[in-house]
C-alpha cells in the first residue's frame, strides 16, 4: 500500500499533461501560437514522455527509485518554470515539451515497476490503477488549472503546478526510500504454462516479441483517436458550441471517465482475455465518434468524447493488465517503455493532425471522421489478439 501510494503522489501532478487542452486559449494568445503548433508542443512532450519511459529501466537498475523520484519531480518542476516564462514557441517547447514531459516518463515507469514486484492477485485491477493516475491527475487538475488561469493567469498557474510537482516528488521520495533499488531478477518467478521451458531467451531484454507487436498496433491505434480527444478536449466542445466554463468542466468529465475506464480495463483483464477487452474498447470508441458524427451539439460532443477517451482508457488499462500476465514482473517496465513508443507516435499522428484541420476549416468533423476509421480498424485487429491468459505467481 505504501509504494501504491507513492506512485499515486508522484504521478498525479504529471497527470496534468493530460488537461493540456485548458491552456490552449491562453498560451496561444500569449505567444501568438497557432492550434497546430500547440498540437506539436502537446506531441513532443508525449515523445519526451516516452523517451523517459525508455530511459527509466536503465535508471532504476543504477539509482534507489526514491532518488529517481525525487530527480524526476525537480526536473518537471524546472520545466513548468521556464515554461511559464515561455516568450515564443522554442522556448515553451523546451520548457513543457522537453523537461516536464521527460520528467513524467521517467516517474511513470518507474512506479509502474517497483508497484509490480509486489506479489498480488489482482495484479490486472493494480496495473490499471497505476495508468489512471495520469487521467485522474488530469479529472483533478482541469478545473483547478481553469480557475487558477482566469484569477492568476497563466505564468503564476505553471509555477503553482511547478510546485506541486516538486513537493509531490519529495513526498514520494520519502515513501520509497532513498536507499533501495529495484532487483534485476525475482529469483522465486514461475508459471503456470512452464514458461522458462517452453519460451525463448529474452532477446534484447524481452520475451514475446510477436505478441508484444499485436499489443502494440491494437493499443497505437486506441491511443491515437483517444489523445485527440484529450489534447484538444477543451478546443473540440468549444468547436460544437460549448462556452469556455463548458468545455473546461468536459474536460474534467472526460478525463475522469479515462481514469475509470483505465482502472476498468486492468480489472476486466483478471476476468477476460486481451482479444475481449480490447476488441470491446474499440467497439465502445467507434460508437462514441459515430454519435457525434451523426448528432453534433455541445452535450453529444460531452458524451461521444468521453466515449472515444473511455475506449483508449479500457486498451490502456488492459494492456498494462495484459503485460504483467504474459511477462515476468521483472520485465515489466521494459515492455511498457517499449509499448509507450507506439503511444508517442499516436500523440503525433491524430492529435496535430486535428489541429492542423481545426486550423484550414475550422472544424473538428473530419478528426472525428478519422478517429472513427481507426477504431474501425483496432476492432478488426483485436481479434488477432491471444485469446487465453496466462499468469505469472510473483
Amino acid at each position: 500500500m505504501r509504494l501504491i501510494l507513492a506512485a499515486s503522489i508522484a504521478n498525479l501532478p504529471f497527470g496534468t499533461i493530460y488537461a493540456f487542452s485548458v491552456f490552449l486559449k491562453s498560451m496561444e494568445s500569449m505567444l501568438s501560437l497557432s492550434r497546430s503548433e500547440m498540437g506539436i508542443v502537446f506531441g513532443l512532450s508525449t515523445v519526451m514522455f516516452a523517451t523517459g519511459m525508455n530511459v527509466a529501466p536503465v535508471l532504476y537498475r543504477r539509482l534507489s527509485t526514491g532518488a529517481i523520484l525525487l530527480i524526476s519531480s525537480i526536473t518537471g518542476a524546472v520545466g513548468l518554470a521556464l515554461a511559464s516564462q515561455a516568450q515564443g514557441f522554442s522556448s515553451l517547447v523546451f520548457g513543457y515539451g522537453i523537461f516536464f514531459g521527460l520528467a513524467g516518463g521517467v516517474a511513470f515507469t518507474t512506479a509502474q515497476q517497483f508497484v509490480n514486484m509486489v506479489p498480488t492477485k489482482r495484479r490486472g485491477l493494480v496495473n490499471g490503477y497505476i495508468v489512471s493516475l495520469y487521467p485522474l491527475g488530469a479529472m483533478i487538475g482541469a478545473p483547478l488549472l481553469g480557475w487558477s488561469v482566469a484569477q492568476v493567469g497563466l505564468r503564476q498557474t505553471l509555477l503553482n503546478l511547478a510546485a506541486v510537482v516538486l513537493v509531490s516528488g519529495l513526498i514520494a521520495a520519502c515513501l520509497t526510500g532513498l536507499h533501495g533499488r529495484i532487483p534485476r531478477s525475482a529469483p522465486t518467478l514461475q508459471t503456470a504454462d512452464d514458461f522458462q521451458k517452453n519460451e525463448r531467451p529474452p532477446f534484447l531484454g524481452m520475451s514475446h516479441w510477436g505478441l508484444f507487436f499485436r499489443i502494440a498496433i491494437v493499443f497505437f491505434l486506441a491511443a491515437s483517436a483517444g489523445l485527440m480527444v484529450m489534447s484538444q478536449a477543451a478546443g473540440i466542445v468549444q468547436s460544437y458550441g460549448g462556452g469556455a466554463l463548458f468545455s473546461v468542466g468536459a474536460t474534467s468529465f472526460i478525463t475522469g471517465m479515462i481514469a475509470s475506464a483505465r482502472i476498468t480495463g486492468g480489472w476486466l483483464m483478471d476476468r477476460f482475455t486481451l482479444r475481449q477487452v480490447m476488441g470491446a474498447a474499440h467497439v465502445w470508441s467507434l460508437a462514441g465518434a459515430l454519435m457525434l458524427t451523426f448528432w453534433p451539439s455541445p452535450y453529444t460532443a460531452l458524451i461521444a468524447l468521453a466515449m472515444v477517451g473511455m475506449g483508449y482508457g479500457f486498451v490502456s488499462g488492459s494492456a498494462a493488465g495484459g503485460i504483467a500476465m504474459h511477462w515476468p514482473a521483472t520485465q515489466f517496465g521494459l515492455v511498457t517503455s517499449r509499448l509507450y513508443i507506439g503511444w508517442c507516435v499516436a500523440a503525433i499522428c491524430l492529435p496535430f493532425l486535428a489541429g492542423w484541420l481545426f486550423d484550414l476549416t475550422s472544424s473538428y468533423r473530419s478528426s472525428i471522421w478519422i478517429a472513427a476509421g481507426v477504431n474501425v480498424l483496432g476492432i478488426a485487429l483485436a481479434t488477432r489478439l491471444p485469446d487465453t491468459r496466462k499468469a505469472f505467481d510473483h
